[in-house]
């Protein structure tokens, strides 16, 4: 693994544990402070910095135009979604923009039965994508980077898991919009989001159900992540809800050490990133992650706990992808 990005994992120092219902939170902080400066996307787009569009008038569903008119980056985080124009979408991967830029990113659908414009550009949602779908859309991702060097998604697979993920919730959308579920379970949404709050250092979470790691994020700066903490907390917290789980173990502190181990014996693969920087792609026996990184400085991190049955669920559907370009 690549040296800084182990560095990273070994430097992490947890907050108190935070526990409500099937779900509990490890605050992550770091001594390490020397990351560059950068805009998220909330602070991009209230500073009207950033303009954000279909790649052309009739659209491409795997793809947006992005325009950076800022002088400093804008950090898009792999899962984050995008809403309006033809259809909502979510990030493929995590991008740091270039300042005073225009970017083409690697999208995903998150809307399956729309394909007309309610606005010309896009805004942000508020979510980011759960877990169990953000890792199988990560490791589809990291195929089609091995295979093709383009950063794309199976959205075959990510329609199916969110109409499962609608199921689960009962809840019927006119779209198959996965921002109709959250808008759904607001009010319990909020209920965690109050349990679960940011420290004033805190750069990401360490987040259990049911006692297990389900995975983590993590930022470089403690304001960036200040800003994107509900959003996080929300993602797994949907995920924690959808699992409808009676367990309510009290998570094992071990066992986060031992996932953050793991996590440092995976093996990797890097590409030249979208935006600026590196795109590092992880794989080990129960594990998936992803990190950006610039200029030796970790700018985002995720990994995530991955079942054998996943994986080779994710491996045949690229695999009939592949098939299909190829036939």
């Amino acid at each position: 693994m690549d040296k800084d990005i182990k560095t990273h994992l070994s430097s992490f120092e947890f907050g108190d544990l935070q526990h409500f219902k099937n779900m509990a939170v490890l605050p992550l902080m770091t001594s390490l402070d020397d990351s560059p400066e950068y805009l998220t996307l909330k602070q991009a787009l209230e500073g009207q910095m950033l303009v954000i569009s279909e790649a052309t008038q009739e659209g491409r569903v795997p793809e947006l135009k992005v325009m950076n008119k800022g002088e400093i980056p804008v950090l898009l985080l792999d899962g984050e979604e995008l809403a309006g124009a033809k259809q909502n979408r979510v990030l493929n991967t995590t991008i740091l923009l270039k300042e005073k830029s225009e970017t083409v990113i690697p999208v995903s659908c998150t809307e399956q039965r729309r394909w007309s414009y309610t606005s010309r550009e896009f805004s942000e949602s508020g979510t980011v994508m759960i877990p169990k779908i953000r890792k199988m859309k990560s490791q589809t991702v990291s195929d089609s980077l091995q295979d093709s060097r383009e950063y794309r998604s199976d959205q075959g697979t990510v329609w199916t898991s969110i109409e499962e993920m609608s199921e689960r919730a009962e809840v019927h959308s006119q779209t198959a919009a996965m921002s109709d579920v959250y808008e759904a379970k607001a009010q319990e949404l909020d209920e965690y989001l109050q349990v679960f709050t940011c420290l004033p250092q805190q750069r990401g979470l360490l987040t259990f159900m049911g006692g297990e790691v389900v995975g983590f994020d993590f930022l470089s700066l403690n304001s960036a992540y200040a800003l994107l903490h509900p959003k996080l907390v929300k993602s797994y917290a949907m995920e924690a809800i959808l699992q409808k789980s009676p367990k309510t173990e009290k998570p094992d502190v071990e066992r986060a050490k031992d996932f953050l181990k793991e996590a440092s014996q995976c093996k990797e693969k890097k590409y030249e990133s979208v935006g600026k920087g590196w795109d590092h792609r992880f794989e080990g026996k129960t594990l998936v992650g992803s990190a950006l990184k610039v200029e030796r400085k970790v700018i985002h991190m995720a990994f995530f706990r991955i079942t054998e049955s996943e994986k080779a669920g994710n491996i045949a559907g690229f695999r009939r992808r592949r098939e299909f370009r190829t036939g």
